[in-house]
């Protein structure tokens, strides 16, 4: 079918302005906490005090007696939930069983939800959750991995759509002995949590025949769905879960959380509508990135050619759950190398089950890899790039694979020549500005590039209005996912954006996975495409109703600016005049996107990445500051490059935060998480971020994904953390392998 793109402005490849935008600015998105819902009742947790151990008694009755509150809701009674822990299953739950709020007297980590007071305003409840009291029997509680190594394991049964560590090639240890150089180092990080703008919240709806609209901060309104079906023993007609606009998740809202499941249980006990939500204090008692040690060997000949790569790692998880992370793999795929061992071990400790956090183990494994490259390129006496170009690969060494385009290259020297890279003197202290020590540091990054692992639909309609509908339970956490479904449309039709309404996050629209893994423009942006080819196919048939319309053939026909075209017409005509002609008041087609089969694939895709670093550190004082970033990335074909610049601003950022600034500290005698809030758990302000400068290298692929799309919301931050810590020992010759980087750290 012949296309002509009428509005250049608006199609693939655009600087497209956020369709969403004005209404993010003017506060008229709403958000899960801020839906009108009648007869409502406002909720608030109260959260158990002990780390393990069990609720002896509960003591609501000053609660109750407080002006304002109706009702308070225990393990006791609370009414009829689902027995098995099934039932408590979501789509991309990890092996183990799943938590059960509010289920029985059983305390599994610190903060647990042990109570929901409900009030008929929010500060009624509030007060009343402050007089519920509780007595505990308390037992021994495990929350320090360092303390817990001799405990790891590797679990029986992976993570669904999470591969294990591949198994060794070669003999690394055989080749690591045997090699002239060689590093062998420990590294480590802090728990990380999420810390949303928006907080997890949840407006359920209760209607008078039963049903229920539940608007909840979620990546998946259809997961949440099942989730509240199954677990609450609903009808899965009489639930809608919307999530139209979502303040930002970066993983926490994988899962659907334990505030979903106690605001849809409250307003079920009492027939009315409920609003929850979290405080920024209990969003801490959430899911978390786990701590994780893990050491690295690498060892090289006298041209700097890898002979052997050794990387192990241990992570906590939760007691009841087996959380698993791709940590290591990367360190087999990154670099050429015939001898590599890894393995990636958990320790349970008693903890919430940690979760997906912006490129989930890649953020930690490249962080141990990449700065393990730079001490062996000091101890080679090569230049950090010049080492990475040497053992330079383009294939999969793990699965044996073609890689369907790699970048990297393009990555590395754009990447250099933009930071300035060859006018770096190699020598560690060698750089300084005044009082300023300044160091220069790099990095590699990689990501998987893959589809979603369930099918994705969405829906094209051409209205009798003129505007072209597209609609798809997909999530857009900031992400600007609304943005380029309308682009993927507006070049199928060639119409500009405004002529392209959205609708998306919510339950009843056409079947869409969580969104994660930095694959929903690829996913549901093919959708959409597709959607839209077979609504032009159904307008040309309904076409063929027009004067001259008879055998008019797809070939034949030009879409541009709402009219089609073909010299069978004489001149162009409103598809709305085409509707009116065969009788539609609309026409709508629907586009399944599949994802790759389990077997027989001959290929796999990744994004790639170069992240060029300088750092200022001030020498008397210790203070650190990173005035500049230059990150290349070699990500396929561009939807937006506005928005996918502001995708990876955003993952340079969160690096930032996680080479710095973010370090959970919890007292292990207590097993209690002591700084949840945000003047003692450190996340980047403006004035912590200098210029960062994103590139995006030409990088056609064709065959990763029907748009020839990678993915932008996970490589951003991959290997941040390294090119800031390997500019650290540039400046100061002071090697921080613990996670964040403080002036303590670089100081001892």
């Amino acid at each position: 079918m012949a296309d002509n793109m009428a509005n250049t402005t608006s199609g693939i490849g655009q600087p497209v302005s956020r369709i969403d935008g004005p209404l993010k600015v003017s506060g008229r998105a709403k958000y899960a906490a801020e839906y009108d819902a009648p007869d409502l009742l406002h909720a608030v947790v109260v959260n158990a005090t002990i780390t393990r151990g069990r609720i002896r008694s509960i003591d609501a009755s000053a609660a109750l007696a407080l002006p304002g509150v109706i009702k308070v809701i225990t393990h006791e009674n609370r009414p009829h939930v689902a027995l098995f822990c099934l039932s408590y299953l979501d789509t991309v739950a990890p092996p183990g069983r799943p938590f059960k709020p509010l289920y029985d007297a059983e305390i599994l980590f610190d903060a647990q939800p042990i109570a929901v007071v409900l009030g008929e305003t929010y500060e009624a409840a509030r007060d009343g959750a402050a007089l519920v009291t509780a007595t505990y029997d308390v037992e021994r509680h495990h929350t320090d991995l360092t303390s817990r190594l001799d405990k790891a394991y590797r679990p029986l049964i992976p993570r669904l759509g999470i591969p294990r560590p591949p198994k060794p090639r070669g003999d690394a240890d055989a080749a690591f002995d045997a090699a002239p150089i060689k590093v062998e180092a420990t590294f480590s990080h802090a728990q990380e949590h999420h810390n949303a703008m928006e907080m997890f919240a949840t407006t359920a709806a209760w209607e008078t025949d039963g049903s229920i609209t539940v608007y909840d901060k979620t990546q998946g309104s259809q997961n949440v769905r099942l989730y509240l079906k199954n677990s609450l023993n609903l009808r899965m007609k009489h639930v809608r879960v919307v999530n139209a606009y979502v303040g930002g998740a970066f993983g926490s809202g994988l899962r659907p959380q334990h505030s979903v499941f106690l605001a849809v249980l409250a307003a079920k006990a009492t027939k009315r509508s409920v609003r929850l939500m979290l405080t920024r204090a209990q969003m801490f008692g959430l899911a978390y990135r786990p701590d994780t040690i893990h050491s690295v060997s690498l060892a090289c000949d006298a041209d700097g050619s890898l002979q052997a790569v050794r990387h192990f790692a241990t992570a906590t998880t939760s007691r009841h759950e087996n959380y698993q992370e791709v940590v290591v793999n990367w360190s087999g795929l990154l670099y050429a190398c015939e001898n590599v061992k890894t393995n990636h071990k958990l320790v349970k400790v008693d903890t919430v089950t940690p979760a997906d956090m912006r490129a989930p183990g890649a953020a930690i494994g490249v962080f141990g890899l990449e700065s393990a490259m730079d001490e062996l390129a000091y101890a080679a006496d090569l230049d950090p790039l010049a080492l990475r170009l040497r053992n330079y690969i383009d294939y999969d060494q793990n699965t044996k694979l073609e890689i369907t385009s790699k970048a990297l290259k393009s990555c590395y020297s754009e990447g250099a020549e933009r930071f300035g890279w060859s006018d770096r003197d190699p020598a560690p202290r060698s750089m300084r500005e005044g009082h300023e020590l300044v160091g220069w540091g790099m990095a590699g990054g990689v990501w998987a590039a893959e589809m979603a692992p369930l099918p994705a639909r969405a829906r094209a309609t051409w209205r009798a209005d003129g505007r072209l509908e597209i609609t798809a339970a997909a999530s857009d956490i900031g992400t600007g996912t609304y943005t380029i479904l309308a682009q993927i449309a507006a070049e199928a039709f060639g119409i500009g954006v405004d002529d392209i309404e959205v609708r998306i996050g919510d339950s009843t629209l056409p079947f869409n996975p969580v969104e994660g893994g930095s694959w929903m423009a690829a996913s549901t942006g093919a959708a959409v495409q597709k959607a839209c080819e077979k609504l032009k196919t159904a307008i040309v048939k309904a076409a063929r109703t027009l004067p001259g319309g008879d055998g008019l053939k797809g070939r034949d026909v030009i879409f541009a600016d709402g009219a089609i075209s073909a010299s069978a017409l004489g001149k162009p005509v409103a598809i709305t005049e085409v509707l009116r002609s065969a009788g539609h008041q609309e026409l709508a087609a629907v586009g399944t996107n599949l994802p790759h089969l389990l077997g027989g694939r001959k290929h796999v895709g990744y994004a790639h990445s170069a992240v060029f670093a300088e750092v200022r550190v001030d020498e008397t004082l210790g203070v650190l500051r990173v005035p500049r970033i230059v990150s290349a990335v070699g990500a396929g074909r561009i939807l937006n490059p506005k928005t996918a610049r502001s995708q990876i601003i955003g993952g340079v950022v969160m690096g930032i935060g996680q080479a710095l600034h973010e370090e959970a500290m919890t007292d292990h005698r207590l097993g209690r998480l002591m700084n949840r809030n945000f003047a003692e758990y450190h996340i980047p302000a403006h004035a912590d971020i200098g210029q960062i400068d994103v590139i995006f290298v030409d990088e056609p692929d064709p065959r990763v994904s029907p748009l020839g799309v990678k993915g932008l919301g996970e490589i951003g931050i991959v290997g941040v953390a390294a090119a800031v810590a390997n500019a650290v020992f540039h400046a100061t010759g002071k090697r921080v392998r613990d996670l964040p980087i403080t002036i303590d750290k670089i100081r001892a």
